[in-house]
């Protein structure tokens, strides 16, 4: 079964799950190296401590035990002439109440040391804190003698450990160094571990958004692991698949639409012919006339969108690509659309008033983009089209220049776009309840879809918000990079 991250762990991204992964083992490899380095190294320096101290207090008392040949042993020459090992102090009871040392006092020791040295004939051991300080205390009783007149003698060392402690100290602190450095280190490798192991979906991320964007060429170098190079083989033959259905779908909406102009133009020329002989017709033949005149007008209208949004997609379609001032286009398309001539001469009278007002920012005025000069043109007249058509007409055309993009926004007067539309109005042949709120709406649903296919094919976006001032209607937002900075 596979394993599975805890849930409140799979909402972190997996490079953080990596970093975690990494930094949680560093973390419990240094902790278990610190407390078993520490561990083993203070039981060695006290067991080696007390095994120093240990034979060097049985050489003592020794000593002791031979004082104790002579008649009225002096207890005080004697201990002060012992081998001290680090510090060390003796004390030795002769009674029950009396005590010779010339630096310990009896409260010094421990009294569970006293007492089971006075239970046995055995050496004992103790470490205990003496005034904060880490202390070894050791005690034997010697064994009597004839001469002297002490019936029991107990022999007591204490010896300081006030190095071991100071060792162990700037262990603690050498150990806690170290393992804050093997956390980082391995906050580094799980750093770098994450993002090797996240170039490869980052690469294939580009390739996805290049397709998205209009790139349908563009595919993820092959790659000598065998884990990923299954991922780019099937991310590449997926983009193979998709660029030849894109393709074959292009060709047949624009063969379709070139079939179509023949007889289209047959009927146009009926049309006019008719229309020329208008009055030998009754009433009820000019009504046909004029529905079958509007209808031949949507139809043609159709098929000339299908053959313009077919030519992004087709293979080997080519572009002019130049330099083209978006300000300068801008207000020629405006200016055409207030005098009502524009899409090749065709005259369409009161379309866009003089009052709508035209805003261009400083810093826009000289905002140059690579591009199709003609489908640009077409973008902005499709948007200047849609308000007038859909939505109440067009109140501000604002141009700005917000970084390396160059913006101009469309605003209308009609009822806006709902918040779930707006993403549907750019689809092709969409007529929602966006478009019934908008007007009657002639068209077939493929204004706004060229606007979105041309601002693509530029590396630009187009999005369709609400209104910055807070009135009623629709803002059209277009953003093309400026040129150099694609």
């Amino acid at each position: 079964m596979r394993p599975r991250w805890p849930r409140p762990l799979r909402r972190l991204p997996l490079r953080a799950r990596v970093v975690g992964a990494f930094t949680l083992g560093a973390m419990l490899a240094a902790f278990l190296l610190v407390v078993m380095t520490y561990s083993l190294s203070r039981g060695s320096m006290l067991g080696l401590r007390q095994d120093s101290s240990e034979a060097q207090f049985f050489a003592n008392a020794t000593q002791v035990q031979s004082s104790l040949r002579a008649e009225s042993p002096d207890f005080a020459v004697s201990l002060e002439s012992l081998p001290s090992l680090s510090g060390s102090r003796s004390i030795v009871r002769t009674g029950p109440d009396t005590w010779r040392s010339p630096s310990l006092v009896p409260s010094d020791l421990p009294d569970e040391l006293v007492a089971a040295v006075e239970r046995s004939d055995q050496a004992h051991a103790m470490r205990y804190r003496l005034d904060g300080v880490p202390q070894l205390a050791l005690g034997l009783r010697l064994r009597p003698s004839t001469v002297s007149q002490l019936s029991e003698t107990l022999y007591f060392e204490v010896v300081p450990l006030s190095e071991i402690e100071a060792t162990l100290a700037s262990l603690r602190l050498i150990l806690g160094v170290g393992a804050a450095l093997v956390v980082l280190i391995g906050v580094a490798v799980g750093a770098w571990a994450g993002g090797r192991l996240l170039r490869p979906l980052a690469t294939v991320s580009d390739a996805a958004n290049s397709i998205a964007h209009g790139r349908f060429d563009t595919r993820v170098e092959r790659s000598d692991d065998p884990d990923l190079a299954v991922i780019v083989e099937s991310f590449n033959d997926m983009a193979d698949a998709m660029e030849r259905r894109i393709a074959r779908d292009a060709r047949f909406a624009s063969d379709v639409s070139h079939e179509l102009r023949s007889p289209l133009q047959t009927l146009r020329s009926s049309i006019d012919y008719l229309s020329g002989h208008r009055d030998e017709l009754s009433a009820q033949g000019a009504t046909a006339l004029d529905l079958l005149a509007s209808e031949v007008d949507r139809f043609q209208q159709l098929v000339q969108d299908l053959l313009e949004i077919s030519r992004p997609d087709a293979e080997g379609s080519v572009f002019e690509r130049g330099l083209v001032n978006v300000t300068e286009l801008v207000q020629l398309r405006v200016g055409e659309h207030r005098s009502g001539e524009h899409r090749s001469g065709e005259h369409r009278s009161g379309e866009l008033g003089p009052e709508v007002e035209l805003a261009i920012s400083p810093a826009a005025t000289d905002a140059v983009v690579i591009g199709d000069k003609r489908g640009l043109a077409q973008v902005f007249d499709n948007l200047l089209r849609n308000a007038e058509k859909h939505g109440g007409g067009v109140t501000r055309v604002e141009i700005s220049r917000p970084g390396f993009f160059v913006r101009v926004a469309v605003e209308d007067d009609g009822p806006g776009v709902a918040p779930s539309e707006r993403e549907l109005v750019f689809e092709r042949f969409t007529r929602g309840a966006a478009a019934r709120k908008r007007g009657a709406g002639s068209g077939a649903g493929l204004g706004l879809a060229l606007v979105y296919e041309h601002t693509r094919r530029h590396g630009g976006s187009v999005h369709v918000e609400s209104r910055i001032d807070g009135q009623r209607g629709a803002r059209f937002v277009v953003e093309l990079p400026i040129a150099g900075h694609r």
